[in-house]
């Protein structure tokens, strides 16, 4: 890809924000099955946009946690191949995570819990920061050129 001319195309940031937020859902779907489905009798939805569900007072809600913030990380790891551009990572993170707010906001209400705001920021903050280091170094690599010798 040449990165000298920008070219506005709206179907492929449609499509790289879709993406983006299957991948998010799929990988917070597989860290809630292996920290949370442990520990509770039955997963639903509930644990992914219930606010009250992010919460440090239960072993539940810490693993809640847990599994928002690997998915942030995983999440950052995503961008260098599906972005690909250091400077888009903050803007998909935050679409990201505006994205979840709706829904959340859809499924359960406003969220009222100060410990979802602080996790889904840190998310944002992780994912961004991340992102943009893991890109900024795919695109700093020597470009390799082939030599011949006759």
């Amino acid at each position: 890809m040449f990165y000298g001319t920008v070219v506005w195309d709206p179907w492929l940031i449609v499509a790289q924000i879709l993406c983006f937020q299957c991948l998010y859902y799929l990988t917070l779907g597989v860290f809630m099955a292996i920290l949370v489905g442990t520990r509770v009798s039955r997963m639903s939805l509930v644990y992914f946009f219930d606010y009250a569900t992010v919460s440090g007072s239960t072993v539940s809600g810490w693993c809640v946690i847990a599994s928002f913030i690997l998915s942030s990380l995983t999440g950052a790891v995503y961008m260098p191949y599906l972005i690909e551009r250091a400077k888009k990572c903050l803007d998909f993170s935050a679409t990201l995570y505006i994205i979840h707010l709706f829904i959340c906001i859809i499924y359960g209400g406003l969220p009222s819990s100060l410990t979802w705001w602080v996790v889904n920021g840190t998310g944002v903050a992780v994912m961004a920061l991340l992102g943009e280091y893991l890109c900024i170094r795919r695109e700093l690599r020597e470009i390799p050129i082939a030599r011949y010798r006759s």
